[in-house]
Protein backbone atom coordinates (compact mmCIF):
# COMPACT_ATOMS: atom_id res chain seq x y z
CA UNK A 1 0.00 0.00 0.00
CA UNK A 2 2.85 2.39 0.85
CA UNK A 3 4.44 1.79 -2.57
CA UNK A 4 1.13 2.44 -4.31
CA UNK A 5 0.65 5.77 -2.55
CA UNK A 6 4.23 6.80 -3.27
CA UNK A 7 3.66 6.02 -6.93
CA UNK A 8 0.42 7.99 -6.85
CA UNK A 9 2.15 11.11 -5.57
CA UNK A 10 4.86 10.78 -8.22
CA UNK A 11 2.61 9.98 -11.17
CA UNK A 12 -0.25 12.37 -10.54
CA UNK A 13 1.34 15.46 -12.15
CA UNK A 14 2.20 13.38 -15.22
CA UNK A 15 -1.28 11.94 -15.50
CA UNK A 16 -2.93 15.34 -15.40
CA UNK A 17 -0.98 16.83 -18.31
CA UNK A 18 -2.22 18.06 -20.75
CA UNK A 19 -5.80 17.74 -19.53
CA UNK A 20 -5.34 19.98 -16.50
CA UNK A 21 -3.31 23.06 -17.24
CA UNK A 22 -5.75 25.56 -15.71
CA UNK A 23 -5.47 24.27 -12.15
CA UNK A 24 -2.09 25.53 -10.98
CA UNK A 25 -2.66 25.83 -7.24
CA UNK A 26 -1.28 22.39 -6.43
CA UNK A 27 -4.72 20.79 -6.23
CA UNK A 28 -6.99 19.41 -8.88
CA UNK A 29 -10.77 19.47 -9.01
CA UNK A 30 -13.26 16.96 -10.34
CA UNK A 31 -16.60 17.88 -11.89
CA UNK A 32 -20.20 16.73 -12.28
CA UNK A 33 -21.66 16.77 -15.79
CA UNK A 34 -24.66 18.84 -16.77
CA UNK A 35 -26.59 17.38 -19.72
CA UNK A 36 -29.83 18.02 -21.56
CA UNK A 37 -32.94 15.92 -22.05
CA UNK A 38 -34.72 16.56 -18.78
CA UNK A 39 -32.86 14.04 -16.64
CA UNK A 40 -31.88 15.06 -13.12
CA UNK A 41 -28.11 15.42 -13.58
CA UNK A 42 -28.10 17.25 -10.23
CA UNK A 43 -29.33 14.32 -8.12
CA UNK A 44 -27.50 13.40 -4.87
CA UNK A 45 -25.46 16.63 -4.67
CA UNK A 46 -23.44 15.50 -1.62
CA UNK A 47 -22.22 12.29 -3.27
CA UNK A 48 -18.98 13.68 -4.70
CA UNK A 49 -18.29 15.88 -1.67
CA UNK A 50 -18.50 12.91 0.67
CA UNK A 51 -16.40 10.72 -1.61
CA UNK A 52 -13.71 13.41 -1.88
CA UNK A 53 -13.62 13.81 1.91
CA UNK A 54 -13.21 10.05 2.30
CA UNK A 55 -10.50 9.92 -0.36
CA UNK A 56 -8.53 12.75 1.26
CA UNK A 57 -8.51 10.80 4.52
CA UNK A 58 -7.20 7.63 2.88
CA UNK A 59 -4.93 8.63 0.03
CA UNK A 60 -2.24 11.34 -0.35
CA UNK A 61 -3.88 13.10 -3.30
CA UNK A 62 -4.02 16.89 -3.57
CA UNK A 63 -7.66 17.11 -4.52
CA UNK A 64 -10.00 20.02 -3.84
CA UNK A 65 -12.65 19.39 -1.22
CA UNK A 66 -15.23 20.91 -3.59
CA UNK A 67 -16.34 19.85 -7.04
CA UNK A 68 -17.68 21.91 -9.95
CA UNK A 69 -20.65 21.51 -12.29
CA UNK A 70 -19.76 21.70 -15.97
CA UNK A 71 -21.84 21.47 -19.15
CA UNK A 72 -20.94 18.54 -21.37
CA UNK A 73 -20.66 20.76 -24.43
CA UNK A 74 -18.41 23.31 -22.76
CA UNK A 75 -14.66 23.62 -23.29
CA UNK A 76 -14.49 23.86 -19.50
CA UNK A 77 -14.57 20.07 -19.25
CA UNK A 78 -10.92 20.10 -20.33
CA UNK A 79 -10.04 21.68 -16.98
CA UNK A 80 -11.00 18.51 -15.09
CA UNK A 81 -9.25 15.13 -15.12
CA UNK A 82 -12.37 13.29 -13.89
CA UNK A 83 -16.02 13.83 -14.82
CA UNK A 84 -18.95 12.25 -13.01
CA UNK A 85 -22.39 11.83 -14.54
CA UNK A 86 -25.58 10.46 -12.99
CA UNK A 87 -29.37 10.74 -13.01
CA UNK A 88 -32.65 8.85 -13.21
CA UNK A 89 -34.10 9.73 -16.60
CA UNK A 90 -33.61 10.97 -20.13
CA UNK A 91 -30.19 11.99 -21.42
CA UNK A 92 -29.79 13.94 -24.66
CA UNK A 93 -26.39 14.71 -26.20
CA UNK A 94 -26.13 16.42 -29.57
CA UNK A 95 -23.36 15.97 -32.15
CA UNK A 96 -21.36 18.96 -30.95
CA UNK A 97 -21.47 17.80 -27.34
CA UNK A 98 -20.51 14.28 -28.40
CA UNK A 99 -17.51 15.59 -30.34
CA UNK A 100 -16.46 17.67 -27.33
CA UNK A 101 -16.68 14.68 -25.00
CA UNK A 102 -14.79 12.50 -27.47
CA UNK A 103 -11.93 15.01 -27.68
CA UNK A 104 -11.85 15.30 -23.89
CA UNK A 105 -11.51 11.54 -23.46
CA UNK A 106 -8.90 11.27 -26.21
CA UNK A 107 -6.80 13.96 -24.50
CA UNK A 108 -6.50 12.31 -21.11
CA UNK A 109 -9.90 12.82 -19.49
CA UNK A 110 -12.02 10.20 -17.76
CA UNK A 111 -15.80 9.84 -17.41
CA UNK A 112 -17.65 7.82 -14.78
CA UNK A 113 -21.38 7.36 -15.41
CA UNK A 114 -23.50 5.95 -12.58
CA UNK A 115 -27.05 4.90 -13.40
CA UNK A 116 -29.18 6.13 -10.51
CA UNK A 117 -32.07 4.07 -11.95
CA UNK A 118 -34.02 4.88 -15.09
CA UNK A 119 -31.00 6.20 -16.96
CA UNK A 120 -29.77 3.04 -18.67
CA UNK A 121 -32.04 2.97 -21.71
CA UNK A 122 -30.95 6.50 -22.63
CA UNK A 123 -27.28 6.56 -21.70
CA UNK A 124 -26.06 3.14 -22.81
CA UNK A 125 -26.53 3.79 -26.56
CA UNK A 126 -24.80 7.16 -26.15
CA UNK A 127 -21.82 5.62 -24.37
CA UNK A 128 -21.41 2.97 -27.05
CA UNK A 129 -21.49 5.68 -29.70
CA UNK A 130 -18.67 7.78 -28.24
CA UNK A 131 -16.09 5.43 -29.72
CA UNK A 132 -18.12 3.07 -31.91
CA UNK A 133 -15.04 1.14 -32.99
CA UNK A 134 -14.04 0.34 -29.40
CA UNK A 135 -15.52 -2.46 -27.33
CA UNK A 136 -18.02 -1.64 -24.60
CA UNK A 137 -17.46 -4.53 -22.20
CA UNK A 138 -17.96 -5.66 -18.63
CA UNK A 139 -14.82 -5.47 -16.51
CA UNK A 140 -13.36 -8.88 -15.60
CA UNK A 141 -13.39 -9.86 -11.91
CA UNK A 142 -9.61 -9.50 -11.63
CA UNK A 143 -9.50 -5.90 -12.85
CA UNK A 144 -7.44 -3.56 -10.60
CA UNK A 145 -10.52 -1.45 -9.87
CA UNK A 146 -11.62 -4.33 -7.65
CA UNK A 147 -8.39 -4.61 -5.68
CA UNK A 148 -6.07 -1.61 -6.16
CA UNK A 149 -6.70 -0.32 -2.62
CA UNK A 150 -9.69 -2.21 -1.24
CA UNK A 151 -10.54 -5.81 -2.09
CA UNK A 152 -13.82 -6.74 -3.77
CA UNK A 153 -13.44 -10.54 -3.86
CA UNK A 154 -16.50 -11.10 -6.04
CA UNK A 155 -15.04 -8.91 -8.76
CA UNK A 156 -18.08 -6.66 -9.02
CA UNK A 157 -19.00 -3.17 -7.87
CA UNK A 158 -21.05 -3.03 -4.65
CA UNK A 159 -24.79 -3.51 -4.79
CA UNK A 160 -25.88 -0.28 -3.12
CA UNK A 161 -29.38 0.28 -4.48
CA UNK A 162 -31.76 -2.59 -5.27
CA UNK A 163 -33.04 -1.20 -8.61
CA UNK A 164 -34.37 -4.21 -10.57
CA UNK A 165 -32.62 -6.75 -8.36
CA UNK A 166 -30.06 -7.61 -11.05
CA UNK A 167 -26.37 -8.21 -10.32
CA UNK A 168 -24.24 -5.05 -10.18
CA UNK A 169 -22.03 -4.52 -13.21
CA UNK A 170 -19.27 -2.19 -14.34
CA UNK A 171 -18.70 -1.61 -18.06
CA UNK A 172 -15.71 0.11 -19.61
CA UNK A 173 -14.35 1.55 -22.83
CA UNK A 174 -10.63 1.67 -23.54
CA UNK A 175 -8.96 3.97 -26.02
CA UNK A 176 -5.37 3.31 -27.09
CA UNK A 177 -4.83 1.05 -24.11
CA UNK A 178 -6.26 3.42 -21.49
CA UNK A 179 -9.63 3.17 -19.79
CA UNK A 180 -11.49 6.36 -20.62
CA UNK A 181 -14.97 5.51 -19.37
CA UNK A 182 -16.61 3.46 -16.63
CA UNK A 183 -20.35 2.81 -16.43
CA UNK A 184 -21.82 1.36 -13.24
CA UNK A 185 -25.19 -0.34 -13.68
CA UNK A 186 -27.47 -1.93 -11.05
CA UNK A 187 -24.88 -0.82 -8.51
CA UNK A 188 -25.32 2.92 -7.88
CA UNK A 189 -22.29 3.57 -5.67
CA UNK A 190 -23.06 7.30 -5.66
CA UNK A 191 -26.22 6.50 -3.66
CA UNK A 192 -23.88 5.17 -0.98
CA UNK A 193 -21.55 8.16 -1.24
CA UNK A 194 -24.51 10.42 -0.48
CA UNK A 195 -24.93 8.83 2.94
CA UNK A 196 -26.39 12.02 4.38
CA UNK A 197 -29.19 11.97 1.78
CA UNK A 198 -30.05 8.27 1.57
CA UNK A 199 -30.73 5.67 4.24
CA UNK A 200 -28.25 2.88 3.50
CA UNK A 201 -26.74 0.41 5.98
CA UNK A 202 -23.29 1.38 7.26
CA UNK A 203 -21.65 -1.60 5.56
CA UNK A 204 -23.13 -0.62 2.19
CA UNK A 205 -21.90 2.95 2.61
CA UNK A 206 -18.43 1.68 3.48
CA UNK A 207 -18.25 -0.52 0.38
CA UNK A 208 -19.51 2.30 -1.83
CA UNK A 209 -16.84 4.68 -0.54
CA UNK A 210 -14.18 2.01 -0.94
CA UNK A 211 -15.22 1.40 -4.52
CA UNK A 212 -15.08 5.13 -5.23
CA UNK A 213 -11.60 5.26 -3.71
CA UNK A 214 -10.47 2.37 -5.89
CA UNK A 215 -11.87 4.06 -8.98
CA UNK A 216 -10.18 7.41 -8.39
CA UNK A 217 -6.85 5.85 -7.43
CA UNK A 218 -6.97 3.65 -10.52
CA UNK A 219 -7.74 6.60 -12.81
CA UNK A 220 -4.92 8.71 -11.43
CA UNK A 221 -2.30 5.97 -11.44
CA UNK A 222 -2.97 4.70 -14.97
CA UNK A 223 -1.98 7.39 -17.47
Amino acid sequence: MKNLFASLVFLLPLVLVPILEAQDNGEFTIARVQYGGGGDWYSSPTALTNLIDHLREEVPISISSNYDDVAIGSREIFNYPFLFMTGHGNVSINDTEMANLRRYLENGGFLHVDDDYGMDQYIRPILKDIFPDEEFFELPPNHPIYNIVHEFPEGRPPKVHEHDGLPPQAFAIYREGRMVLLYTYESNPSDGWAYDEHDNPEEIVRKALQFGTNLLVYVFTNP
